[in-house]
C-alpha cells in the first residue's frame, strides 16, 4: 500500500504565495509521474502540474506563476505558488502512479487534499 499526504495549503491574499508539499511512502520500486491537481466548488479536477524522469507539465492558466519539483530520493514533490490569484482556489491534491516491481503494472494513488484559498 501507498500512502500520500499532502502539506501546505491555507489562506492567501492575491498576489500571494504558497508552497505545497507531498510526500509518498510505502513498498515502492519507482515512481512514474507525480502531479497536482485541484478541483474548485461545481468544477472538475484539473491538472496543475505534473513532472516524470523525461518531462514537466503544466496547465496554461498556472505557466509562469507555479513551480513543480520533485525530489526522487525522498519521494516528495513540491507546487510553489507565486501570485495566486482568487482563481486558483481549490483543494490541491497530490497523485502518484508507481510500480512495485521492475515491469510492474502502474498503480495511482492520491492523497487526501489541502485546501488553498485565495481571498481579499
Amino acid at each position: 500500500q501507498v500512502r500520500v499526504v499532502e502539506s501546505g495549503g491555507g489562506l492567501v491574499q492575491p498576489g500571494g504565495s504558497l508552497r505545497l508539499s507531498c510526500a509518498a511512502s510505502g513498498s515502492i520500486f519507482s515512481i512514474d509521474l507525480m502531479g497536482w491537481y485541484r478541483q474548485a466548488p461545481g468544477k472538475q479536477r484539473e491538472l496543475v502540474a505534473s513532472i516524470t524522469s523525461a518531462s514537466t507539465n503544466y496547465a496554461d492558466n498556472v505557466k509562469g506563476r507555479f513551480t513543480i519539483t520533485r525530489d526522487n530520493n525522498k519521494n516528495t514533490l513540491d507546487l510553489q505558488m507565486n501570485s495566486l490569484e482568487l482563481e486558483d482556489t481549490a483543494v490541491y491534491y497530490c497523485k502518484v502512479i508507481v510500480r512495485f516491481n521492475s515491469g510492474g503494472v502502474q498503480v495511482q494513488y492520491w492523497g487526501q487534499g489541502t485546501q488553498v484559498t485565495v481571498s481579499s
